[in-house]
């Protein structure tokens, strides 16, 4: 059964969040394989990253980790008596204070499109679907240094933000505010390519730049979402009764909600 919204379900922004993107990194590879040939390959990159921030996550996109608070009283296990020896000893006791035990850092696996010739297997184009580590800091400030050296490289870069929780790498006053983001930032150029995606839009299909004088190559995302989300089977892993992962959506997003659930029966 396919989904009920013609562009990004905002049901998959949670724990079933990584198996998406690693699958859309997939079908992205495998749609532009055939526009590719000879002159360039379509690579998947995985990149290791930690989470250093999970708490975040917690309930999202890490379900089934929990904080672990420690006790706000001390116990002494021999169970004998002290004795007040001193001036100090007769002073009020102080209240403990609880904090939250950070947790340990979570490893993320992230998979990257990666365009490369293959006459020197030198990068062209980098396609990157956003995590929620891209999007949250330390890892917003660390995405932002690779975005600019990919530019200083002179790297076509599409990137690919389906996710509304989190701060978008690429923020300008004229960007429209929308659920979702597609930006595409050409090698040299000083400006770029914005599409702004509402929770009732289907997602576009957008231009792959190569390199000069190879013309563009055409990615549909939609094609691709609808075809990962068939082959994935996610609708038998989503309750639509439910409301969709955090954060809340809009006035307009939950009548339009509304309005895809009564469609749906």
């Amino acid at each position: 059964m396919p989904s009920p919204f013609p562009g990004m379900d905002p049901y998959l922004e949670g724990y079933l969040w990584p198996d998406v993107h690693h699958r859309l990194a997939t079908q992205i590879s495998d749609q532009l394989m055939p526009l590719l040939r000879p002159h360039y390959v379509a690579r998947i990159e995985i990149q290791v990253v930690a989470d250093e921030t999970p708490e975040a996550e917690i309930g999202i996109m890490y379900p089934d980790v929990e904080i672990v608070r420690p006790s706000a009283r001390s116990e002494i296990s021999s169970g004998t008596a002290i004795k007040a020896t001193s001036p100090a000893a007769n002073a009020p006791a102080i209240t403990p204070v609880s904090l939250s035990v950070p947790l340990l850092e979570i490893e993320v696996r992230l998979a990257t499109v990666e365009i490369r010739d293959t006459a020197q297997n030198q990068l062209v184009t980098r396609i990157e679907i956003l995590s929620p580590i891209n999007k949250r800091e330390p890892g917003l400030t660390k995405y932002r240094e690779k975005r600019r050296r990919l530019h200083e490289a002179e790297v076509h870069l599409l990137e690919i933000d389906l996710l509304r929780r989190g701060q978008r790498p690429f923020i300008h006053p004229r960007i429209p505010p929308s659920a979702y983001m597609i930006s595409l930032t050409r090698a040299k150029a000083s400006f770029a390519d914005i599409w702004a995606i509402n929770l009732q839009d289907p997602l576009p299909v957008v231009p792959v730049p190569l390199r000069s004088p190879d013309a563009d190559v055409t990615l549909d995302l939609t094609l691709a979402f609808t075809t990962i989300y068939d082959r994935a089977a996610y609708d038998l892993s989503i309750n639509y009764q439910e409301s969709p992962p955090p954060p809340s959506l809009t006035p307009a997003e939950q009548a339009y909600l509304k309005e895809i659930m009564a469609r749906r029966g």
